[in-house]
């Protein structure tokens, strides 16, 4: 008997694939722009300045949190921080155009506020590097927490990573 199991297992798979599902990719995406599309101006300090809508799939199995940095690398003075969010629930599939994202902390971005700061280059094209973490905990922060404190407390509780970029302009191209 045990010679048959395999054959007819490998059988079962080959004749209903759905059986065995592959594991979503860990992703990041956004129905406001595409992966390196131009962020509209609503979403800017030329517009309404609240943050876009942002869609999670494919959370890793385990993660206990998750965490947000937006981050412009092209920034003149070096990397520039717009938006830092952490203990965000890793159930979380939406976060909504303007949305604080129900139960986590925001910190201090480098216009020195808590929360969304839209993009905001002084000249050419800048891309916005949206980076999710799914995480193994939840950062003991306090609301308000600078850059350099929220990379100490991630440091090590990674357990996976996303990116989704978006570009602007002043000039709109």
């Amino acid at each position: 008997m045990r010679f048959f199991r395999i054959p007819v297992f490998a059988f079962l798979l080959m004749a209903f694939p759905f059986l065995v599902r592959a594991a979503e990719p860990f992703r990041l995406t956004s129905p406001d722009f595409a992966q390196n599309g131009l962020i509209p101006s609503r979403f800017t300090c030329k517009g309404q300045n609240i943050s876009p809508t942002l869609e999670i799939a494919g959370v890793p199995a385990g993660a206990q949190s998750l965490a947000l940095i937006v981050d412009d690398h092209d920034a003149p003075s070096g990397t520039f921080t717009h938006w830092l969010v952490w203990n965000i629930p890793p159930e979380t599939k939406k976060l909504p155009a303007g949305a604080h994202p129900g139960g986590a902390l925001e910190g201090t971005n480098d216009f020195g506020t808590a929360g969304y700061s839209g993009p905001c280059p002084p000249s050419g094209t800048h891309h916005y590097i949206f980076t999710l973490y799914a995480l193994k905990s939840s950062p003991s922060l306090s609301a308000g927490a600078s850059r350099e404190a929220f990379d100490q407390a991630m440091s090590g509780h990674a357990l996976a990573r996303t990116f989704l970029v978006g570009r602007y302009s002043k000039s709109g191209q």
